[in-house]
């Protein structure tokens, strides 16, 4: 489960905690997920042998139902953001990187105001899901891979598309790209461009107005067998069943 894919069910609880040099505390089945990142100072949390360093420059997503240790490195202050979602997001600690905290740090202050009020839910759950994307944005930011990225945005449904092709964009060679995408993304080049291909696929679908041959070709497939393979392959059911299924009709 990627982090921007989350649906956010509630907000209990937001609120700062002043953590100094030497602390040492232990956390039991943390009873939601929170989302923590640093004004000031440093603590290391330990999960399953592992450890996780919380600065101002790493933001972290601490695990529902799981146990772990604080560790006070340096004294500071830290924002804390509680939150239940409907699905599972993780088991352990999960660490970003931030280029820009300052934002988040923004975007906290204004959140934590809102929420010391009723009737502010729609503006709270507009905020976290700001401070989500931000602080997922960091992580998946590489500048050596952002002209491939960009390319593939523009161009995702030109069939010709291909790692040589994406791999100039770059500068680099095809196979020194490809390793580094796969180190970046969890996963190829060619599966990526092949899942926003989908993606768009199932909302051209689910809209009911283009025919599904123009649909293959609009999502850079080079035939409709190829589509409607690829299709049921990446979601159980053909294009046509998806149609039926999902179709937005008219209000």
């Amino acid at each position: 489960m990627e982090l921007t894919d989350i649906t956010v069910t509630s907000i209990p609880l937001v609120f700062t905690v002043f953590s100094e040099k030497g602390r040492h505390e232990e956390i039991v089945e943390r009873e939601t997920y929170g989302l923590s990142f640093c004004l000031s100072g440093q603590i290391t949390y330990m999960h399953n042998g592992k450890k996780f360093v919380s600065d101002k420059g790493n933001a972290v997503i601490l695990p529902q139902g799981q146990s772990y240790s604080i560790y006070g490195d340096k004294t500071g202050q830290f924002y804390v953001i509680d939150f239940t979602c409907a699905e599972k997001l993780c088991d352990t600690i999960l660490l970003f990187p931030l280029d820009n905290p300052d934002e988040c740090i923004r975007d906290f202050n204004t959140l934590y105001n809102l929420h010391l009020f009723d009737g502010n839910r729609a503006k709270i759950m507009s905020l976290f899901y700001n401070i989500i994307h931000n602080v997922y944005s960091n992580k998946t930011i590489n500048i050596l891979l952002a002209p491939a990225m960009t390319y593939i945005k523009d161009n995702y449904s030109d069939s010709s598309l291909t790692n040589e092709v994406l791999a100039k964009q770059c500068k680099i060679s095809e196979v020194y790209f490809r390793k580094q995408f796969i180190k970046q993304y969890k996963i190829s080049p060619k599966q990526f461009v092949l899942n926003l291909r989908i993606s768009k696929a199932k909302l051209l679908l689910s809209e009911g107005v283009n025919k599904i041959s123009n649909i293959a070709e609009m999502c850079g497939f080079s035939s409709v067998y190829h589509f409607s393979r690829e299709f049921k392959i990446k979601e159980g059911i053909t294009p046509s069943e998806y149609r039926k299924q999902y179709r937005i009709y008219k209000i």
